[in-house]
């Protein structure tokens, strides 16, 4: 299922707005909240989603704490808030009007699946929680760049995608758009470009990947 989950910003001054119960609100206000996830989700159901992302690791996209009152899921179904009392309640919520500042828009590419667009913070801390481990960059020749776990192949991860000419990426990896100074947002058509690219998913059998030579990235710590 594809999932958005916002959660009250911390950070702001009125932080206290997230600890109060569901009904003692009229009304959300998406000013005050923050996107933590923007990801397909292995998940049915809110319950099932809710119970998901109380667990120590729910998913590498996930940037939030364990799910507490008024947290807000979007589905395609709508907008439903969370009480401890009564569950999700379906709710109006204005994406729009949420502070995105700081996000950017990547590919997620995960063996046998196809890729798909997320938001991810622009952060160190974010970037390695994707790829579960230490991060490398692998550059293409057009401002954009693969992001991997530089211990993929000494972790045993499952070989994802073949590389033109540089053997095998295992594990998780995003694709981003790249600044003379860090990451930026995938523009629409270098999505459609890499979308078509790593769409077909093959099987890469683990004794190619574990005999894989690897290939030279550039590492941030």
């Amino acid at each position: 299922m594809r999932m958005r989950i916002y959660q009250v910003d911390m950070a702001q001054k009125d932080n206290r707005y997230g600890f109060k119960p569901l009904d003692e609100h009229g009304k959300i206000d998406p000013t005050k909240y923050k996107k933590v996830l923007d990801a397909e989700v292995n998940e049915d159901t809110l319950l099932g989603a809710y119970y998901l992302f109380n667990t120590v690791d729910p998913h590498p996209l996930y940037s939030g704490h364990a799910m507490t009152d008024y947290d807000v899921i979007v589905t395609d179904e709508g907008a439903f808030a969370w009480n401890s009392r009564l569950g999700f309640q379906k709710t109006d919520f204005d994406e729009t009007k949420v502070n995105t500042e700081g996000q950017i828009k990547v590919l997620f590419v995960q063996p046998h699946e196809k890729p798909y667009v997320a938001e991810i913070p622009n952060t160190l801390e974010a970037k390695q929680r994707a790829v579960g481990g230490l991060i490398e960059y692998v550059y293409n020749h057009d401002e954009t760049a693969l992001i991997g776990d530089e211990e993929a192949k000494i972790k045993c991860k499952e070989g994802n995608r073949y590389l033109d000419g540089m053997g095998i990426i295992a594990g998780d990896f995003l694709l981003v758009g790249l600044t003379e100074e860090d990451c930026r947002s995938l523009t629409d058509e270098e999505i459609q470009r890499y979308q078509e690219k790593y769409d077909e998913a093959p099987d890469i059998s683990q004794e190619e990947t574990e005999q894989d030579v690897g290939f030279t990235m550039m590492q941030f710590m």
